[in-house]
Protein backbone atom coordinates (compact mmCIF):
# COMPACT_ATOMS: atom_id res chain seq x y z
CA UNK A 1 0.00 0.00 0.00
CA UNK A 2 1.29 3.72 -0.99
CA UNK A 3 1.47 5.76 2.72
CA UNK A 4 -0.02 8.70 2.57
CA UNK A 5 3.12 11.95 2.58
CA UNK A 6 2.31 15.53 3.43
CA UNK A 7 2.67 17.93 1.31
CA UNK A 8 1.52 21.43 1.42
CA UNK A 9 2.77 24.25 4.00
CA UNK A 10 0.92 27.06 5.57
CA UNK A 11 0.52 29.38 2.69
CA UNK A 12 1.70 33.06 4.71
CA UNK A 13 1.40 36.65 3.38
CA UNK A 14 -0.74 35.69 0.23
CA UNK A 15 -3.75 37.53 0.70
CA UNK A 16 -6.21 34.60 1.05
CA UNK A 17 -8.40 37.32 3.05
CA UNK A 18 -7.61 40.47 2.60
CA UNK A 19 -9.97 42.66 3.35
CA UNK A 20 -11.74 45.10 0.81
CA UNK A 21 -10.88 48.43 0.35
CA UNK A 22 -13.89 51.36 1.85
CA UNK A 23 -16.62 50.83 -0.98
CA UNK A 24 -15.23 48.26 -3.19
CA UNK A 25 -16.88 44.36 -2.58
CA UNK A 26 -14.58 42.46 -1.97
CA UNK A 27 -14.50 39.01 -4.64
CA UNK A 28 -16.09 36.14 -2.89
CA UNK A 29 -13.88 32.95 -2.45
CA UNK A 30 -12.88 30.85 -5.73
CA UNK A 31 -15.51 28.05 -5.31
CA UNK A 32 -14.31 24.15 -4.47
CA UNK A 33 -14.98 20.79 -5.82
CA UNK A 34 -13.44 18.34 -3.37
CA UNK A 35 -12.59 15.47 -5.43
CA UNK A 36 -11.47 13.63 -3.03
CA UNK A 37 -13.73 13.24 0.13
CA UNK A 38 -14.04 10.26 2.65
CA UNK A 39 -16.69 10.34 4.90
CA UNK A 40 -15.78 6.68 6.96
CA UNK A 41 -18.19 5.47 9.25
CA UNK A 42 -15.56 3.26 10.77
CA UNK A 43 -15.26 3.22 13.88
CA UNK A 44 -17.07 6.30 13.33
CA UNK A 45 -17.09 10.03 11.75
CA UNK A 46 -15.50 12.79 12.82
CA UNK A 47 -18.67 14.76 12.06
CA UNK A 48 -22.35 14.48 11.78
CA UNK A 49 -23.46 14.77 8.76
CA UNK A 50 -25.29 18.76 9.02
CA UNK A 51 -21.79 19.90 10.27
CA UNK A 52 -19.83 18.53 7.52
CA UNK A 53 -22.27 20.00 5.25
CA UNK A 54 -21.77 23.18 6.93
CA UNK A 55 -18.54 22.90 6.65
CA UNK A 56 -18.51 23.02 2.88
CA UNK A 57 -20.83 25.90 2.64
CA UNK A 58 -18.67 27.97 5.44
CA UNK A 59 -15.45 26.79 2.88
CA UNK A 60 -17.23 27.68 -0.27
CA UNK A 61 -17.18 24.13 -1.47
CA UNK A 62 -19.92 23.36 -4.13
CA UNK A 63 -19.67 19.55 -4.82
CA UNK A 64 -17.67 16.66 -3.57
CA UNK A 65 -16.72 12.99 -4.86
CA UNK A 66 -17.83 10.86 -1.54
CA UNK A 67 -16.37 8.28 -0.55
CA UNK A 68 -16.39 6.12 2.92
CA UNK A 69 -15.42 2.76 4.08
CA UNK A 70 -18.18 1.38 4.86
CA UNK A 71 -20.33 2.44 2.37
CA UNK A 72 -22.66 4.03 5.00
CA UNK A 73 -20.90 6.92 5.29
CA UNK A 74 -21.98 7.82 1.46
CA UNK A 75 -25.13 7.01 1.49
CA UNK A 76 -25.55 9.31 4.59
CA UNK A 77 -24.24 12.61 2.37
CA UNK A 78 -26.27 11.16 -0.78
CA UNK A 79 -29.21 11.45 1.49
CA UNK A 80 -28.43 14.83 2.90
CA UNK A 81 -27.50 16.32 -0.15
CA UNK A 82 -28.80 19.96 -1.01
CA UNK A 83 -29.39 21.71 -3.90
CA UNK A 84 -26.40 23.89 -2.78
CA UNK A 85 -23.93 20.90 -2.28
CA UNK A 86 -23.36 18.36 -5.51
CA UNK A 87 -23.05 14.75 -3.92
CA UNK A 88 -21.16 12.69 -6.34
CA UNK A 89 -21.16 9.11 -5.28
CA UNK A 90 -18.40 6.52 -5.33
CA UNK A 91 -18.35 2.93 -4.33
CA UNK A 92 -15.73 2.33 -1.91
CA UNK A 93 -14.45 -1.72 -2.41
CA UNK A 94 -13.88 -1.74 1.31
CA UNK A 95 -16.15 -2.63 4.22
CA UNK A 96 -13.00 -2.15 6.83
CA UNK A 97 -9.53 -0.70 6.66
CA UNK A 98 -7.64 -4.04 6.56
CA UNK A 99 -9.50 -4.52 2.95
CA UNK A 100 -6.81 -1.94 1.20
CA UNK A 101 -4.40 -4.81 1.43
CA UNK A 102 -6.41 -7.35 0.31
CA UNK A 103 -9.42 -6.23 -1.92
CA UNK A 104 -7.76 -6.96 -4.90
CA UNK A 105 -7.69 -10.76 -4.88
CA UNK A 106 -10.99 -10.96 -3.07
CA UNK A 107 -14.59 -12.26 -5.05
CA UNK A 108 -16.03 -11.01 -1.84
CA UNK A 109 -15.32 -7.54 -3.26
CA UNK A 110 -16.52 -7.60 -6.76
CA UNK A 111 -20.00 -8.91 -5.24
CA UNK A 112 -20.39 -5.96 -3.05
CA UNK A 113 -19.37 -3.03 -6.46
CA UNK A 114 -21.89 -5.21 -7.79
CA UNK A 115 -24.46 -5.01 -5.13
CA UNK A 116 -24.00 -1.37 -4.20
CA UNK A 117 -24.17 -0.57 -7.72
CA UNK A 118 -27.67 -1.39 -7.81
CA UNK A 119 -28.71 1.34 -5.47
CA UNK A 120 -28.71 3.39 -8.59
CA UNK A 121 -26.81 6.78 -8.29
CA UNK A 122 -23.10 5.65 -7.81
CA UNK A 123 -20.79 7.19 -10.29
CA UNK A 124 -17.66 5.43 -9.55
CA UNK A 125 -15.26 3.38 -7.96
CA UNK A 126 -12.79 3.79 -5.30
CA UNK A 127 -10.58 5.58 -3.93
CA UNK A 128 -9.41 1.90 -3.98
CA UNK A 129 -5.27 1.49 -3.62
CA UNK A 130 -2.79 -0.56 -6.01
CA UNK A 131 0.56 -0.98 -6.22
CA UNK A 132 2.51 -2.61 -8.83
CA UNK A 133 1.75 -6.24 -10.21
CA UNK A 134 -1.85 -6.30 -7.29
CA UNK A 135 -3.31 -4.56 -10.60
CA UNK A 136 -3.09 -7.53 -12.33
CA UNK A 137 -5.48 -9.91 -10.93
CA UNK A 138 -8.58 -11.28 -12.51
CA UNK A 139 -10.67 -9.55 -9.73
CA UNK A 140 -9.13 -5.77 -10.62
CA UNK A 141 -9.52 -6.62 -14.12
CA UNK A 142 -13.54 -7.19 -13.44
CA UNK A 143 -13.75 -4.57 -11.52
CA UNK A 144 -12.57 -2.40 -14.28
CA UNK A 145 -14.44 -3.90 -17.32
CA UNK A 146 -17.46 -3.61 -14.80
CA UNK A 147 -17.01 0.07 -14.33
CA UNK A 148 -16.49 0.71 -18.26
CA UNK A 149 -19.58 -0.79 -18.86
CA UNK A 150 -21.48 0.76 -16.35
CA UNK A 151 -20.27 3.93 -17.57
CA UNK A 152 -18.18 4.25 -13.90
CA UNK A 153 -15.00 6.34 -13.14
CA UNK A 154 -12.14 4.28 -11.36
CA UNK A 155 -10.46 6.60 -8.19
CA UNK A 156 -7.28 4.86 -8.43
CA UNK A 157 -4.35 5.86 -5.22
CA UNK A 158 -2.06 3.84 -7.55
CA UNK A 159 1.85 3.64 -8.18
CA UNK A 160 2.66 4.47 -12.16
CA UNK A 161 3.27 0.34 -12.43
CA UNK A 162 -0.60 0.26 -11.36
CA UNK A 163 -1.75 2.91 -13.09
CA UNK A 164 -0.62 1.48 -16.95
CA UNK A 165 -1.75 -2.19 -15.23
CA UNK A 166 -5.63 -0.52 -15.02
CA UNK A 167 -5.35 1.12 -18.36
CA UNK A 168 -4.29 -2.88 -20.23
CA UNK A 169 -7.49 -4.19 -18.64
CA UNK A 170 -8.92 -1.65 -20.68
CA UNK A 171 -8.54 1.13 -22.86
CA UNK A 172 -11.87 2.78 -22.52
CA UNK A 173 -11.31 2.96 -18.59
CA UNK A 174 -11.44 6.58 -17.08
CA UNK A 175 -9.64 7.11 -14.13
CA UNK A 176 -9.27 9.40 -11.84
CA UNK A 177 -5.64 9.06 -10.34
CA UNK A 178 -5.78 9.71 -6.55
CA UNK A 179 -2.44 11.81 -5.86
CA UNK A 180 -1.35 12.55 -9.53
CA UNK A 181 1.17 9.79 -8.14
CA UNK A 182 2.68 11.79 -5.25
CA UNK A 183 6.22 12.21 -6.61
CA UNK A 184 6.15 11.19 -9.98
CA UNK A 185 8.33 13.53 -12.02
CA UNK A 186 6.25 16.32 -14.51
CA UNK A 187 7.63 15.06 -17.62
CA UNK A 188 6.39 11.28 -16.89
CA UNK A 189 2.89 12.77 -16.08
CA UNK A 190 3.22 14.90 -19.43
CA UNK A 191 3.41 11.70 -21.27
CA UNK A 192 0.62 9.96 -19.58
CA UNK A 193 -1.84 12.34 -19.89
CA UNK A 194 -0.83 12.39 -23.97
CA UNK A 195 -1.00 8.54 -23.83
CA UNK A 196 -4.25 8.04 -21.84
CA UNK A 197 -6.55 10.93 -22.92
CA UNK A 198 -9.38 9.36 -20.26
CA UNK A 199 -7.00 10.24 -17.21
CA UNK A 200 -7.39 13.29 -14.77
CA UNK A 201 -5.21 13.89 -11.60
CA UNK A 202 -6.29 14.77 -8.74
CA UNK A 203 -3.85 17.18 -6.49
CA UNK A 204 -4.11 15.92 -3.11
CA UNK A 205 -0.93 15.01 -1.25
CA UNK A 206 1.00 16.03 -4.69
CA UNK A 207 4.77 16.69 -3.80
CA UNK A 208 6.38 20.02 -6.01
CA UNK A 209 3.38 22.16 -7.18
CA UNK A 210 4.78 25.04 -5.16
CA UNK A 211 8.03 26.16 -3.80
CA UNK A 212 8.33 28.57 -1.16
CA UNK A 213 4.30 29.16 -1.29
CA UNK A 214 4.61 30.18 -5.05
CA UNK A 215 3.53 27.59 -7.86
CA UNK A 216 7.24 26.27 -9.20
CA UNK A 217 7.52 26.51 -12.71
CA UNK A 218 7.24 22.86 -13.91
CA UNK A 219 3.39 22.88 -12.63
CA UNK A 220 2.14 26.07 -13.87
CA UNK A 221 3.45 24.70 -17.43
CA UNK A 222 1.73 21.07 -16.80
CA UNK A 223 -1.42 23.64 -15.26
CA UNK A 224 -0.91 25.66 -18.49
CA UNK A 225 -0.88 22.34 -20.85
CA UNK A 226 -3.18 20.47 -19.53
CA UNK A 227 -5.85 22.80 -18.14
CA UNK A 228 -8.97 20.15 -18.16
CA UNK A 229 -7.33 16.90 -16.82
CA UNK A 230 -6.69 18.10 -13.26
CA UNK A 231 -8.77 18.31 -10.03
CA UNK A 232 -8.73 19.41 -6.39
CA UNK A 233 -9.27 17.47 -3.13
CA UNK A 234 -8.74 17.10 0.59
CA UNK A 235 -8.57 13.19 1.23
CA UNK A 236 -10.37 13.32 4.58
CA UNK A 237 -8.91 9.78 5.24
CA UNK A 238 -8.09 10.28 8.80
CA UNK A 239 -9.46 13.00 11.82
CA UNK A 240 -6.53 15.83 11.25
CA UNK A 241 -7.62 16.13 7.56
CA UNK A 242 -11.29 17.46 8.77
CA UNK A 243 -9.98 19.34 11.60
CA UNK A 244 -7.58 20.76 8.40
CA UNK A 245 -10.46 21.22 6.16
CA UNK A 246 -10.57 24.92 6.12
CA UNK A 247 -6.48 25.08 5.81
CA UNK A 248 -6.49 22.34 3.06
CA UNK A 249 -9.06 24.77 0.59
CA UNK A 250 -7.38 27.82 1.33
CA UNK A 251 -3.98 26.72 0.60
CA UNK A 252 -5.39 25.17 -2.98
CA UNK A 253 -6.53 29.03 -3.51
CA UNK A 254 -3.37 30.50 -2.81
CA UNK A 255 -1.96 28.83 -5.37
CA UNK A 256 -4.76 28.92 -8.05
CA UNK A 257 -4.60 32.47 -7.59
CA UNK A 258 -1.25 32.46 -9.80
CA UNK A 259 -2.91 30.95 -12.60
CA UNK A 260 -4.95 33.05 -15.05
CA UNK A 261 -8.73 32.97 -13.29
CA UNK A 262 -10.05 31.01 -16.48
CA UNK A 263 -7.38 27.95 -15.86
CA UNK A 264 -7.86 28.53 -11.72
CA UNK A 265 -11.59 28.02 -11.72
CA UNK A 266 -11.25 24.33 -14.19
CA UNK A 267 -8.86 22.94 -11.69
CA UNK A 268 -11.00 24.33 -8.81
CA UNK A 269 -14.40 23.14 -9.81
CA UNK A 270 -15.42 23.60 -14.04
CA UNK A 271 -13.02 20.10 -14.49
CA UNK A 272 -15.54 18.47 -12.21
CA UNK A 273 -18.57 19.72 -13.08
CA UNK A 274 -17.84 18.78 -16.54
CA UNK A 275 -16.89 15.31 -15.72
CA UNK A 276 -20.07 14.88 -13.25
CA UNK A 277 -22.83 17.33 -14.26
CA UNK A 278 -23.72 20.42 -12.46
Amino acid sequence: MLTKHLLFATFAGLGLATAAAPGVTAEPPLPLFDAHLHYNWEPAPYYPVGKVLDLFRANHVTGILATSRPNDGTRALVEAATKDIRVVPFIRPYVVRGDIQTWFDDPKIFELVQSEYKRGYYRGIGEFHLTGKAAATEWVRRTVNFAVEHDLFLHAHADDEALEILFSHNPKARIIWAHTGFGTPTEKLSRYLDRYPQLWGELSYRYGITEGGRLSAEWRSLFLKYPDRFLVGSDTWVDERWARYGAIMDEYRGWLAQLPRDIAEKIAFRNAERLFGK
